[in-house]
């Protein structure tokens, strides 16, 4: 079971006696108790962009589908096109409402098992998988062959994520992983026992996402690990996931990405084909296409060493508002406060420059492209 069963509301993860064994620093996050940070979340986030570190993401919503015509159906519903996603393909898509908002940010899959049969897996944002889940069952009613199951809780989640990772890691598998190409995924064995294995991640770095049963989770965890010892692999909580994919420049649900935020505001153009198909908010988003984002993510470089954080006012040269902090911290592998903002788009190429209003203080920032960190 990955539930907890005593008087606590949260959900558990099938690693969560693992994480409090390891003295982990656990909290609440999307209706889940999750390990923050165990070491710390500048040391945490320094092993992954040196060497490699081990995130649970098991509180991440997994639905499969099944079914003749489970790529029609995903099709209608994802801003990015399903039906000539080949097997082993991974695509970054968005699920929208009518008006073009974002319903969530998801990872679409078509995989083949062993057998043979073929399925589709989306992986959701904890903090939506229940409206998710809502919002397809209706649609489901004209696809009768498709058939969707929630996988969440018999299965675990785990990303191994740095520049030693898929070295190190790969001949833990059967199949040869580390010949997949970035979004490509494959199901093969550890040990005999079923896996997923996709070359996704939320970090900037390269890496594998793994997708097990529930019971094999600490077995599987535990064989990372002890893989990277002599490398220095090390499990890594939710604080350094946050610090690097903000380094990275990836949005955040809830952040740079809302039911009031549209994926083309949000700079994903690249994740919404609009030709030739139509989908839930498609036409809306031509709309926005044809006229232009009224507002743009940035990325901020604040002037000194005061973090800014979300919701801090954006304001110009003359003192306007123009924008809000949708994301910010300090990076620690450029040692310097970073910020990413959505921005009246009229206001980038302004004279005058930009400053954050941090808690009345006004901190210059300058405009700087995004991501803020490649790797090398």
């Amino acid at each position: 079971m990955n539930r907890i069963v005593n008087d606590s509301p949260l959900a558990v993860t099938p690693l969560h006696d693992w994480h409090l064994e390891a003295g982990a620093r656990m909290a609440p996050f999307a209706g889940f108790s999750m390990p923050i940070q165990y070491q710390g979340i500048v040391a945490e986030h320094r092993v992954c962009r040196s060497s490699a570190a081990l995130f649970d993401v098991s509180h991440m919503g997994r639905l499969r589908f099944d079914g003749d015509g489970s790529e029609a159906f995903l099709d209608q519903l994802l801003t990015r096109r399903v039906t000539d996603l080949p097997i082993g393909g991974v695509r970054y898509s968005m699920i929208c409402n009518e008006a073009g908002g974002v319903l969530d940010d998801v990872l679409v899959s078509h995989l083949q098992t062993p057998s043979g049969s073929r399925y589709h897996l989306l992986v959701v944002n904890a903090s939506n998988r229940d409206k998710i889940v809502r919002w397809l069952t209706p649609q489901l009613a004209d696809f009768p062959s498709v058939t969707m199951t929630d996988r969440t809780e018999l299965t675990a989640m785990i990303a191994i994520q740095g520049p030693q990772a898929i070295e190190v890691t790969a001949r833990l598998f059967r199949a040869r992983v580390d010949g997949l190409k970035r979004y490509k995924a494959v199901i093969t064995d550890q040990f005999q026992k079923p896996v997923i294995v996709s070359r996704t991640g939320y970090t900037g770095e390269d890496g594998f996402e793994l997708i097990v049963r529930a019971e094999e989770a600490r077995r599987v965890w535990e064989n990372l690990l002890l893989a990277g010892k002599s490398q220095g692999f090390a499990a890594a909580g939710l604080g350094a996931r946050d610090s690097l994919r903000l380094e990275a420049a990836m949005p955040l649900y809830g952040h740079e990405l809302s039911e009031q935020i549209d994926p083309l505001t949000a700079g994903l153009g690249f994740a919404c084909n609009l030709d030739g198909r139509r989908f839930i908010g498609s036409d809306a988003l031509r709309a926005i296409a044809e006229r232009g984002p009224a507002k743009t993510r940035v990325g901020l470089l604040p002037a000194g060493k005061r973090p800014v954080r979300e919701g801090a006012a954006v304001v110009d040269g003359d003192g306007r508002t123009v924008g809000v902090v949708t994301s910010g911290g300090p990076s620690p592998t450029l040692g310097r406060p970073i910020a990413m903002a959505l921005v009246d788009a009229v206001a980038v190429d302004a004279d005058g420059g930009l400053r954050i209003d941090n808690r009345g203080n006004q901190q210059p920032a300058e405009l700087t492209p995004l991501p803020f960190y490649r790797p090398a």
